[in-house]
């Protein structure tokens, strides 16, 4: 046996604090303490061990301790405790594996609803950069990123904000509209700006004047498209003001199951459909995320429900485009999300490393983001599609072409977008 065991158990507490062990409940700690006593684990072991008995408890699934393998019979403890881990790891695989089921959850497994605090401040600058999680490594439309707020008031479970905005804080900047308006952008070029990457863009409305002043934004700048991207039916302000042409309104999307369980506080699918529908029936443009399109069981019935309602209820004339995406973890938000109180089944899925990152293998890409694009068959060559975050190797089997560069792409989406606008795509230059 290993040396350290008459102080293993001294051991066990000092390691124990940097895993997720004391997250679980009482009744798994007990026993995987037992099990630790037994097979000496390392830190890294019980990480490990840790984290597949908190992601059943989260997904609920059968507990570890119900899964655990029958005594391997093996003379050689370390031997044994490789033996036991290999088969633990094999069990948790077949569960990642598996069509998820959402068959077991309850309203009471929905979280917490903590009253989001408002808040202003001066913030330093005017919030305007590359979209974080632009990278040469997938195909990007190269979108500039504009922080009218800082910080969501939905809780989507695979949110990557949660990662780095903490607390219940939103902050809104008192200077936002005067450094907006002083802007100066070159006329030449042509502009796709979007609100909705650090917030919602419009679940808090006009609040400190932000729609106001971004809708005077995109009409002293007919070059720009401004793109408002929600998961909210908060269109009151919209429908009573004037709605500049290059203002895209942007809905992301999802189908009852992943909203009602997944995407908590949002607006029903209902309610968003409802929304889009009364910006595109004053005469305005809408576009549709499928963002994150979710593998589990039932998914291709219910996203084919979903493809339907939308083209019976909207004209190709009003939509802009679509796009379509799906789960891309980092690490960090992977920890983030494992260390909340949050009963989700977000995490169960076969994970592999993706251009840096970890998302679905690429059968279960194709599948999914074939079966909604077929659902949108008779939108295909009017509404411009594309694949959001995605390896350029996955456009061909999906649309048939793809871009040789994401100047490329950016360039078709900015004319495709200004076509539907009813305008020539402005200036010489689209970078």
């Amino acid at each position: 046996m290993p040396p350290f065991t008459s102080s293993y158990p001294a051991k066990f507490d000092r390691i124990a604090q940097s895993t997720l062990f004391d997250r679980l409940p009482v009744e798994e700690r007990d026993f995987i303490r037992k099990k630790a006593f037994e097979l000496y684990f390392t830190q890294q072991e019980l990480r490990i061990v840790s984290e597949m008995a908190l992601d059943r408890y989260r997904w609920k699934e059968m507990p570890l301790s119900s899964a655990w393998p029958e005594r391997v019979p093996a003379s050689d403890s370390r031997v044994r405790k490789a033996d036991t881990l290999a088969a633990l790891a094999r069990k948790q695989g077949l569960l990642k594996n598996r069509d998820k089921s959402y068959r077991g959850f309850t309203a009471g497994d929905k979280p917490k609803t903590v009253k989001p605090v408002l808040k202003t401040t001066v913030q330093p600058g005017l919030g305007l950069g590359r979209c974080p999680v632009a990278s040469e490594k997938t195909r990007c439309c190269n979108l500039l990123t504009l922080d009218a707020v800082e910080k969501c008031g939905f809780d989507c479970s695979y949110c990557s904000i949660q990662s780095f905005y903490h607390g219940n804080e939103v902050v809104f900047d008192r200077g936002f509209a005067e450094k907006l308006a002083g802007l100066r952008l070159d006329p030449d070029r042509t502009y796709h700006i979007g609100t909705g990457q650090s917030s919602d863009s419009l679940m808090w409305g006009n609040h400190q004047g932000v729609l106001e002043a971004l809708c005077a934004f995109a009409r002293q700048n007919p070059n720009v498209i401004l793109e408002l991207k929600t998961k909210s039916r908060n269109i009151g302000w919209l429908l009573k003001n004037p709605l500049p042409r290059n203002v895209l309104c942007t809905w992301s999307l999802n189908t009852p199951t992943i909203i009602d369980h997944e995407e908590h506080l949002s607006a029903s699918l209902e309610q968003r459909l409802e929304a889009a529908g009364a910006i595109a029936e004053q005469g305005n443009l809408v576009g549709f995320h499928f963002h994150p399109v979710i593998h589990y069981d039932g998914w291709e019935s219910e996203y084919g429900e979903l493809c339907e309602k939308l083209v019976g209820q909207f004209s190709v004339e009003t939509v802009a485009m679509v796009s379509i995406g799906t789960l891309t973890f980092t690490k960090s938000v992977m920890k983030t999300i494992r260390n909340r109180e949050l009963t989700s089944k977000i995490l169960q899925m076969p994970l592999e490393p993706v251009a840096g990152k970890w998302s679905y293998p690429r059968e279960i890409k194709l599948d999914l983001f074939n079966g909604i694009y077929r659902g949108l068959a008779p939108w295909h060559g009017q509404v411009f599609f594309y694949l959001c975050m995605e390896p350029r190797e996955l456009w061909p089997p999906v649309f048939g072409y793809d871009y040789e560069t994401n100047a490329q792409f950016e360039a078709a989406m900015k004319h495709a977008y200004f076509q539907k606008i009813g305008a020539a795509t402005p200036g010489r230059n689209h970078g």
